[in-house]
This record gives C-alpha cells, structure tokens and sequence, in this order.
C-alpha cells in the first residue's frame, strides 16, 4: 500500500513538473511573440521609411494569421493525432521562429508568407497545448494546472512591455541596425522556447499523464465536426467567442484608445505601463483562481467566471467614462466623463489590470471545463475553442477600424452577458451530473 502511495505521489510531482516545463516553454515563445507584436507597427514604419518598396501592413499581417489561424483549427486535430501532442506543439513553435527571424530580412512577400505560417502553427501550437494539458492532468488537477500553465505564459505580457517601454519609448523609429540586434534577440529567445518543448516529457512515459488514441485524421476530423453540433459545445462557443473578442479589445484597440487620448500628459508612456499592468491581471488571476484554486473556491467553476464578468463590466463602465469614444479611430483632445473633463490615468491603469483579471477567471475555466468533460476528445474540443476565438478575435480587428469605443463596448458588454450565462448553463449541469468527489475544484 506504502508503495503504490509513493508511485501515486511521484506521478503526480512528475505531472505537475511537465505542466511547469509546458508553461515556461510558451512563456518564452510567448514573450518573443508579444514582444513583436508590441512593436510591430512601429517597426514596419521605420522599414518603410528605409525602403520605400516595402509594402507590407501590420493590420493586414495580423488578418492573415487570425484567418488562417481559424480555419486550420479544422485540420489541427488530424495532425495531432498524426504527431501527438509534444512534436505537434514544437512544429507549431518553429513557426513562431520563423515568422520572428524574417524581420532580420524584410521583406513583403516575406511577410505575408510566414503570416500564413504562423497562422496554421498558431492552430497546432494551441491543439497540441490543450490536449497535452489534458492528458497531465485528472478531474483533482485540472483547475491547478490550468493556472500554472496561464499565471506563466501570460507572464511574457509583462516582459514583452516591460522591453519595449525602456528599449523604445519616445521613439519614433527604429533604425536597421537597432532592428537586427533586436530581432536577432527574440529569436534566440523563441529557440529557447523551442528547446524546452523538446525536453517534454510525452504523455504516458515513465508514468507520467495518460496517452491519447484519436483514431487517425480522419477520425479526428469526424469527431470535431460531431463535437461541434454538441448542445454543451454549442453553448461554450458563445462563451469562447466573447473571449476572442475580448483578447483583440485589450490587445490591440485599448492601447490604442490610450495612445490616442491626448488629455494624458504622456500617452506613449502610459500605452507601455498599462501593457504591463494588464499582464499582472491576468498573472494575478491565472494564480488566485488557478494555482490557488482550491484554497479560494471549492464550490465550482462559476463563481469564478461571475467574478470575471463582474470584473469585465465594471471595466467598460470606467472605460466609458473616462475614454472619449472617437479615440480608437484617431488622436483626440476629446474630454472624458470625469470632473473638469481630463482623463485619469489611474482609471486607465486600473481598466487594464482589471481587464487582464477578468479574461484570466474566463480562460483558466475554460481549460478546466474542457479538460473535465472532454478528456476523451480533448484534442478537437481545444481546437474548437481556438477556432471560435480566432473568429471573433479576426471579427472584432475588422469592426475596431470603424467603430467608435462606446459601440464597441456595447457589443462587449452583450457578449460578456451571454458568454457568462451560457458557461454557467453547462457548468450546472456538470455539477449535477459529476459524482460527489468529482464536484467542485479541487487540487
């Protein structure tokens, strides 16, 4: 009895040490990914200016990769039930690489090409992480290994601004030998990232996670489509779908609205800060409501998400009033809601750890419920998650060039209402269907 105890023990520390090994893998391909993305725009600037024939388009990049991210999610199943999830994860890695190293040679077709790239390693990247993330855990482990896995990869928010702020703020270009050293940088720390994945162990090894049967690509496929049409995947596509929108409004169109407010004393110089304080929020939450799970709530997945869209809400409202809502179309002297018109920059810093807090509560609950009840098909359920994510994320870049914040907060608030409600609507029924030791979160 002795002896089987140690055995449970030593998979178990073996398991959580894979999730930890998973976890510091992207958030070194996660930095360098974000890092780029912090900066692409002023970097095709400062090419553009260097080389006139340069053509190339930072929105247009970003379509490229969500529209191929999103369709490829189809395919992703089937390729991981050719690889399996560690050599799915690492070709979907080597793109990110790619698509880094090519600003050491820029060029336009270049760019577009590895956009493609990206976006169908992007699909393989994530399959692969949420069904190895899957088979290292078990109903007791989910909720904890979730938050490891999301408190360090969302920590390369913090580092990815934490080095642009000091590496490049206040200016306005960026000169071709600044660019190389640079680029040259993220690279080597995407290879870092790279390597790591190679010392995975696989699922099933030495006593550690379970192993995986899909059936073939062709298997895989059929059971995405089947999955799809599922009533409880149904209803989280709803949830999954505010979450992309979500990722593209605190990505890309608040730091704008920021950037754009010009009542700040220094918005360029609060872009960077509030870059580093929506990481906190979502390393804050991946931690509270992941790591600590089972020290801050035993009775079940949607508290967690009802504080995140109680946190998301009260976000908008402070967005609301205190950011004019021509600001993400252009630079205004707009006045805010507030007393005497000025903005504050403490409410926009607070909105964006808020905003990082509440995407955290969704996400890490939306690993532990697909981890939970798909862990039989955990491969087709995370890629339909990506891919119905990705839709939004593409639907909200496209509708954020044309809408002005007050609409775009409106279609927020109505998606964050309804993901909620239907993620809550099939929580309850996994609560009521799971055996007494299976409810609620457990580590």
């Amino acid at each position: 009895m002795a002896r089987k105890t140690r055995r449970m023990v030593f998979r178990m520390e073996r398991t959580t040490f894979s999730v930890v090994i998973l976890g510091v893998a992207y958030m070194f391909i996660g930095t360098s990914f974000q890092t780029q993305g912090n900066m692409q725009q002023l970097v095709i600037k400062s090419i553009q200016e260097e080389d006139p024939g340069f053509r190339g388009s930072g929105y247009i990049s970003l379509a490229v990769i969500y529209a191929v991210f999103a369709a490829f999610n189809w395919l992703a199943p089937s390729c991981l039930s050719l690889l399996g999830p560690k050599l799915t994860m690492i070709v979907g890695g080597a793109t990110y690489v790619i698509f880094i190293a090519c600003f050491l040679w820029p060029q336009t077709w270049l760019l577009y090409l590895t956009s493609v790239l990206v976006g169908i390693g992007a699909a393989l990247f994530w399959a692969g992480e949420g069904n190895y993330l899957t088979l290292m855990s078990d109903q007791n482990t989910i909720a904890r290994n979730s938050g490891i896995f999301w408190a360090l990869f969302q920590s390369s928010l913090l580092f990815g601004n934490i080095f642009v702020y000091y590496m490049f703020m206040g200016k306005d270009t960026i000169d071709s030998g600044t660019r190389l050293v640079v680029f040259a940088a993220l690279t080597g720390v995407a290879l870092v990232g790279l390597a790591i994945l190679l010392a995975l162990p696989k699922p099933g090894a030495d006593g550690s996670g379970r192993q995986d049967d899909m059936g073939g690509p062709l298997n895989a496929l059929k059971k995405s489509f089947e999955l799809f049409k599922t009533r409880d995947m149904i209803l989280l596509s709803v949830t999954f779908f505010y979450t992309g929108l979500a990722l593209s409004f605190f990505s890309g169109v608040y730091s704008t609205c920021v950037g754009s407010t010009l009542r700040f004393s220094d918005p360029a110089r609060l872009v960077g800060i509030s870059g580093m304080c929506l990481g906190i929020g979502e390393i804050s939450g991946g931690a509270i409501f992941g790591i600590f799970a089972g020290k801050t709530f035993t009775t079940g997945r949607d508290p967690i998400v009802l504080i995140g869209f109680l946190t998301h809400l009260l976000a908008f409202f402070l967005i609301f009033l205190n950011l004019p809502t021509k600001s993400p179309l252009d630079r205004t002297f707009d006045p805010s809601f507030f007393s005497g018109g000025q903005p504050s920059e403490f409410v926009a810093l607070l909105c964006s750890t808020m905003l990082g807090f509440g995407d955290a509560c969704f996400n890490t609950q939306i690993y532990s419920i697909l981890g939970s009840i798909y862990q039989d098909n955990s491969g087709p359920a995370f890629a339909l998650y990506k891919f119905t994510q990705s839709l939004s994320t593409a639907a909200c870049f496209f509708y954020s060039s044309v809408l002005e914040l007050y609409y775009q907060l409106d279609i927020l608030t109505t998606f964050c209402m309804a993901g909620t409600i239907t993620f809550c609507i099939v929580e309850w029924k996994v609560q009521v269907t799971a055996p007494p030791s299976q409810q609620g979160l457990k580590i």
